[in-house]
């Protein structure tokens, strides 16, 4: 890590939205050669940051300079790149059906007498970027063939052929195994390594920050609270830092299931949207006062299985049964009448109405009640206002007051609000998707303790997650998912993280086929 002249710094820099103050001041400096990992609370204002530093903003207040220039009015991600900053998003920008060199060429391909493109060219070019970063890909292979990790791996070479010495990185392992993880780690200590660059990295992953990072800055409401040494701080410390308080990540103790199989999946074959097979025989069971927790790469059928299961998505074959009663073919109305409550992967798509006010989002599901509801025709609006405020100070919903509409909110408190709805109605099946992606850690903390008093209480709780952390904490089995396929099964304890990739691209279990 070099102690010279920081190439990034950020001089009394304020974003201002309408009605947000997303950064307040912030002065900060990167060096050359280190690995800078910017971590904070949803709303901390750390994207808006980045997107100042990569041009797709403009500060309000405030100078940003890299290598000593000054950005100036007029910078944009074409001058970021110009200047050798680059960024990969958490949602990669790449053309699917196109090559890997075709990619990374993108915008910039190479031309025979300056019309015809020149496809050996930039293959020989990608083949010596891949080699000189030691990044082994194929330049003819199709983007959208490739795994999750190789396409990051794209991302990265993208930015590196366009002359990055800055790479900014955002959430990077949000959708890896523990295995992709681990060679994007390899990879970024490489290049920081071997080729002296500078690793700016946005991750609500704090284990990560500690595993990789030089230095971390923590971020609250839009400020800078401090840059602390990695070496020097710990995982508790930054958490208390974000949040404001203490906040307790221990393993959590395991649930005392039932004898009684309340939901059980068997043989369930599924086809996805273009009509492929994408659910391929799938057992799974769940017992009262038990978390079965599904592990997989995003992608392999765990969309369409929690579809089928709640009557959303038809079934091609196999069962649903809760309790004994076969339901595979209710729909949505109907399976929840009988104990399933939901939490979807798409807050906004499934989850919500954005137009919808808070309160009205709340009571989905009982405003035909007679409390809501006179005679199913007239709006109890106060009966509706006191129990949406009874719900909201129970879950901790923030918010600008019930009546706005719901869109106004942050992800986590949308969260919370699908889970205070969901949970009020004290089901004794709970099937949960993504429970806690892009809410900040405090939020987190408070989702799991609230999934864990429905587990004690006797729920029967599916769980699909690609936090793999976080299943590892709250379940009390799981099961991995390859394609459509269960490939492992294991009780909590018996299998750690760095395992559990195995199964997770395909290896499997002998007797994973079983119920």
């Amino acid at each position: 890590m070099s102690d010279s002249a920081p190439i990034v710094r950020f001089e009394h820099v304020t974003m201002q939205f309408p009605g947000v103050l997303a950064n307040d001041d912030v002065s900060l400096s990167i060096r050359a050669g280190e690995v800078f990992a910017l971590v904070g609370e949803n709303g901390a204002g750390k994207s808006t940051l980045m997107n100042l530093l990569y041009g797709l903003l403009q500060p309000t207040l405030g100078k940003i300079y890299i290598k000593e220039q000054a950005t100036g009015a007029r910078y944009d991600p074409l001058r970021a790149m110009a200047l050798g900053v680059g960024m990969v998003h958490q949602h990669f920008k790449l053309v699917p059906s196109f090559t890997v060199a075709q990619n990374i060429a993108l915008g910039m391909e190479p031309r025979k007498h300056g019309v015809f493109y020149d496809r050996k060219r930039i293959d020989a070019e990608v083949t010596d970027l891949c080699e000189r970063f030691g990044l082994p890909l194929n330049p003819a292979d199709v983007v959208g063939e490739l795994s999750i990790g190789l396409q990051q791996r794209v991302e990265i070479l993208k930015a590196l052929h366009r002359g990055a010495d800055v790479l900014i990185l955002d959430e990077p392992t949000a959708v890896l195994t523990p295995h992709e993880t681990d060679e994007l780690f390899e990879v970024i200590r490489r290049i920081v390594a071997d080729k002296g660059m500078t690793v700016l990295l946005i991750t609500h992953k704090l284990g990560e920050v500690m595993r990789l990072s030089d230095r971390v800055g923590v971020m609250r409401r839009g400020k800078l609270l401090g840059v602390l040494n990695t070496a020097e701080t710990d995982e508790r410390a930054l958490a208390a830092m974000m949040v404001g308080r203490d906040v307790i990540f221990d393993e959590f103790r395991l649930g005392s299931p039932g004898v009684r199989e309340v939901l059980a999946v068997r043989g369930l074959m599924a086809r996805d949207d273009r009509g492929l097979p994408a659910v391929k025989g799938v057992d799974i069971t769940v017992h009262a006062g038990e978390i079965v927790g599904v592990c997989g790469v995003e992608g392999n059928g765990q969309t369409e299985l929690m579809e089928c299961i709640m009557g959303m998505r038809p079934q091609t074959g196999g069962s649903v049964t809760l309790n004994g009663l076969d339901v595979s073919r209710r729909d949505p109305r109907a399976i929840r009448a009988m104990g399933v409550s939901w939490i979807p992967e798409d807050r906004l798509r499934t989850g919500l109405s954005e137009r919808a006010t808070v309160t009205e989002n709340l009571l989905v599901g009982k405003q035909r009640r007679p409390e809501f509801s006179l005679f199913k025709v007239h709006y109890r609006r106060r009966n509706a206002k006191r129990y949406g405020e009874k719900l909201a100070a129970e879950f901790d919903i923030r918010s600008g007051g019930l009546d706005i509409p719901m869109g106004s909110l942050s992800g986590g408190n949308m969260q919370k609000t699908i889970l205070a709805r969901e949970f009020s109605f004290d089901s004794p099946v709970l099937v949960i998707s993504q429970p806690t992606r892009g809410v900040d850690i405090g939020a987190i903390e408070f989702i799991h303790e609230k999934i864990l008093e429905k587990r004690n209480a006797g729920c029967a709780i599916l769980l699909v997650s690609a936090d793999l952390d976080e299943l590892f904490r709250l379940c009390d089995r799981l099961v991995t998912i390859y394609e459509g396929q269960i490939t492992g099964r294991f009780d909590a304890g018996t299998i750690d993280k760095q395992q559990i990739g195995y199964y997770m691209t395909g290896g499997r279990q002998k007797g994973a086929e079983g119920a």
